[in-house]
């Protein structure tokens, strides 16, 4: 079992993560069920959110009087320090502890430093001081910010997007945080859903011996697929290298990730579905995509505002309304019989 080390925290765990945010889906009890297990197979690391509803209390209701055993994260999106303090006690008492072993500014715009007159960093700072939390990290999405943050040198861990589909400058941000030791903790290695093969995501990550991946993990299924990567770890195969190549060249461009943040739409539009809707169908074919709901919500892409809301929200800068109008032509190809999938 591969062990990774998270730049200069000094927190080594096994190679897969937790990603917590799909068990705010779910009951406290099938919740705690599977993050137990999640222990019990040898997962340390645990990554959750303030913004994830429910999911830190589910976490600190699985890990009484086991604290000592795992290392939890958990982010803040507040945007002054009156926020950021709110924010730092609600997780400790929802978490049911007295420290948080990576606190991170979450999907940040810019890089908080100190003396920028925010006093967010400032905030960090003392969080650090009072021993409610041991190390400062950062989460992003847009690459610019994420290179700012990992060169300034005042973060200790950078969370970022990274899967098979990474750009050639997002692979350069991996290497820019082993340079610098940053831990580098992976978001979305499966793509939001659209990389289908789990072993194809876990040996690609693998060759990164400085990224942590954490998996979103909502089912007892995909939980005994990643534990068994654990055991047996897949490796990059000519095969896997070969298909990768093909997913690259299918999946080259803009997509919409289907990560929600340019929600919600003033036009009521499900954006993070409707954008992405013909990889959907070409990569997943279902009958759930072409009932008669999901036309009705594939049509309120013709009440699209071009109000741009979305393309100033959205983390990875793509030209939303473009995005459906296009998915929804394609989508009315599909339902007119035009195009098969």
């Amino acid at each position: 079992m591969r062990q990774v080390v998270l730049g200069t925290t000094g927190i080594r765990v096994p190679q897969n993560g937790f990603g917590a945010l799909p068990i705010q889906r779910v009951t406290k009890e099938e919740a705690v069920r599977l993050v137990r297990a999640a222990y019990e197979g040898g997962i340390r690391f645990f990554d959750t959110a303030r913004a994830y509803s429910d999911s830190e209390e589910k976490l600190g209701e699985a890990f009484q009087g086991m604290r000592d055993k795992v290392f939890l994260a958990t982010k803040t999106h507040a945007k002054t320090p009156e926020e950021f303090w709110q924010h730092l006690d609600t997780s400790l008492r929802l978490l049911q502890t007295d420290y948080i072993d990576v606190y991170q500014f979450h999907c940040v715009n810019q890089c908080w430093k100190p003396g920028d007159g925010s006093g967010m960093y400032e905030a960090m700072l003392e969080a650090k001081k009072q021993g409610k939390i041991r190390h400062i990290g950062v989460t992003a999405h847009k690459i610019r910010v994420a290179f700012e943050c990992v060169e300034s040198g005042l973060y200790e861990t950078m969370q970022f997007p990274f899967s098979y589909l990474a750009s050639e400058e997002e692979v350069r941000l991996v290497r820019l945080c082993k340079e610098k030791q940053v831990g580098f903790i992976a978001m979305k290695g499966l793509a939001g859903g659209l990389i289908h093969r789990s072993e194809a995501a876990m040996a690609y990550i693998g060759q990164f011996g400085n990224v942590l991946p954490i998996w979103g993990i909502q089912r007892e299924t995909e939980l005994k697929e990643w534990l068994s990567y654990m055991r047996e770890t897949p490796g990059m195969t000519e095969e896997l290298s070969e298909y990768i190549g093909r997913e690259r060249q299918e999946l080259s461009g803009d997509f919409c990730r289907g990560c929600g943040y340019c929600m919600p739409c003033p036009a009521g539009i499900q954006i993070n579905q409707c954008a992405r809707m013909s990889l959907m169908l070409r990569r997943a074919p279902s009958k759930a995509w072409l009932t008669l709901e999901m036309q009705a919500e594939m049509k309120k892409i013709e009440n699209c505002l071009n109000c741009r809301q979305c393309t100033k929200k959205c983390p990875y800068e793509l030209d939303t309304p473009a995005l459906l109008k296009k998915n929804y032509e394609d989508y009315q190809k599909v339902l007119a019989g035009e195009v098969t999938v």
